[in-house]
Parts: structure tokens; sequence; C-alpha cells
């Protein structure tokens, strides 16, 4: 960032009072939720907050019995945060560059580790990819979105946003596919033919593959999980 004095460096990356919306990015890595009620946010988010804010994490039960029994399918799943009260919260998720959506009645599938935080207006649920189990590590479930409300994700630097269109395939790298647009249904494409030498324990490429008419957003990174076992 250069050589600043500290009067200089703080007015520089000091917070701005003057936003008002209920979420904004206060920098291109941090999200402000001018909070006044509730959020769902992804667990462990929470860099910050000013005023009379409490946090409450996910219960068993907090989103059905179908939602519960879907999460355990999953392993670790998506862990969720509530935050109630009234004040400015930040939250951050690993340094990566945050995008907001309003959604207006559309909906978004998002790959479950790239959901950083909701209002409690969307309506959501988690879909397994049964197809890639036994093949990736983690990450093998999405979240779809949808209803009126904002919706923020995180993606490894700037994010590619590729237009599916009739007739032509757009096929993907399942770590590097960060969401689509809600009406598309991916079908996972295997070839055994060719060999990658980063190490998946398959040795197989395994492609995410979308036809019809939407979008899908990429990133520049190929963002392997880990799963979390007892």
């Amino acid at each position: 960032m250069g050589k600043f004095s500290l009067d200089e460096f703080v007015n520089k990356t000091q917070q701005d009072d003057n936003e008002n919306e209920y979420f904004e990015l206060e920098t291109e890595r941090v999200l402000e939720v001018n909070l006044d009620g509730e959020v769902w946010s992804k667990m462990g988010a929470m860099i910050s907050y000013i005023g009379d804010i409490k946090f409450e994490r996910e219960r068993v039960l907090e989103h059905g019995l179908g939602k519960m029994f879907k999460k355990a399918l999953t392993g670790e799943g998506i862990q969720l945060m509530k935050a109630n009260g009234k004040g400015r919260l930040y939250l951050a998720d690993q340094g990566k560059k945050i995008t907001i959506f309003d959604l207006k009645g559309e909906s978004i599938c998002v790959n479950g580790n790239d959901l950083l935080a909701f209002e409690p207006s969307i309506e959501w649920d988690i879909h397994l990819m049964r197809k890639m189990a036994g093949v990736m590590s983690g990450g093998l479930f999405n979240v779809t979105l949808q209803g009126k409300g904002k919706v923020a994700i995180t993606t490894h630097f700037e994010p590619l946003t590729l237009l599916v269109k009739p007739g032509e395939t757009v096929y993907t790298d399942p770590h590097a596919t960060v969401a689509w647009s809600g009406n598309l249904k991916p079908e996972f494409k295997t070839d055994i033919s060719f060999r990658t030498f980063i190490g998946r324990g398959s040795g197989e490429s395994i492609q995410m593959a979308f036809s019809g008419e939407g979008f899908v957003i990429i990133q520049p990174f190929e963002e392997v999980y880990v799963s979390k076992e007892s």
C-alpha cells in the first residue's frame, strides 16, 4: 500500500460511515452488514462488529429436518451463523473477493464453500452432487438461493461469468466453479484418458457440464476442499 503517516493510513483505510445499504462492500474483500434484525453468514466469517449484536450457531433443526439430514450427508456441509441485533457487522473469508447480488425473484446455485452471507428473506436448500462422491474431497454440495434479498458470495481473485447458450455445452473445473443460474442442472463428465499431475486421488479429469441457457461463474483458482474428520 506504500508509505503513510499514521493519520494518512487511518484516513485512507477507515470505515465509511456514510454507507447505509444493508450489504455494502467496505473493501472488495470485507463485507459490511448494516444490521437491524437478522442476517445469516458463513460460520467464522465475522471479523468485527460495532453495536449490540448477538451471534448464534445454527441449531440442528433451525432450518428443518430435511436440511439437517442433507447437512449430515455432506459431512461438514455449510455451517451457518445467525447474527441478530443492531449495528455494523464486518464479514470476510480468507481474503477472498466479495460480490453482492440483489435477487429479485431469481435463483442462483452457489458452491457451499463460496457462500458468505444472505438475508433471512432468502429461501435456500442444499443439493448434493451425488455423482462426485468418492472423486472429489469435500465441496460435494451446492446451495440454491431464491427469492428477494441480498446474497454475498466469495471468489479467489476476479470472477468470470460464462454464458451458457442453447446448443453449446460449457465445461468447467469443479474446483474453479463458484456459482450458476438456478435453472441449470450440471452434469459431470469423467475423462479417464486425461491424467493430471496436480494430485487428484483418482487420477481422472472431472468436468462439470452445463447445457441450456443461463450463466456459470468461475474463478481463476482451483479451490480444493479438505474434508474435516473427527
